[in-house]
């Protein structure tokens, strides 16, 4: 599965992803409770998801947090314009000088863009569907 993971969010890419989402404090005020589901891990499924136009509920569990906790994600980042700040992020490093040109990498900023029509991007629809 590291593999996976590795392979739809490079390391470059997680750099940069966490420079732009906003920490998150974890209150169990009694202790116990499910570990929160790694950021990486959900990053890459939602980057699965828009990439290949499955819904979230058919997303394969070999990414480790189940379809409604990354679909929670994208929303929760979604909120926060944490896709705008990472393409941001992300065009400026590949245009600063000496960077080659690489469009494998400006895939992701597409991953929260509108359409031209309105319409959610690729995976971005409600969990109901």
């Amino acid at each position: 599965m590291t593999d996976l993971v590795t392979r739809l969010v490079p390391d470059e890419l997680w750099v940069l992803f966490r420079q732009v989402v906003p920490p998150v404090e974890v209150r169990r005020p009694q202790g116990g409770g499910r570990r929160r589901a790694g950021d990486r891990e959900t990053l890459a499924a939602i980057v699965f998801v828009a990439t290949s136009g499955c819904t979230w509920r058919q997303l394969p569990p070999v990414f480790g947090p189940s379809w409604p906790t990354v679909y929670r994600r994208f929303a929760e980042w979604s909120g926060d314009r944490v896709w705008a700040r990472l393409q941001r992020a992300v065009l400026a490093e590949l245009d600063s000088p000496g960077a080659a040109e690489d469009w494998s990498r400006r895939a992701i900023a597409c991953v929260g863009a509108r359409a031209a029509n309105g319409a959610a991007a690729p995976g971005a629809t409600s969990p109901a569907k």
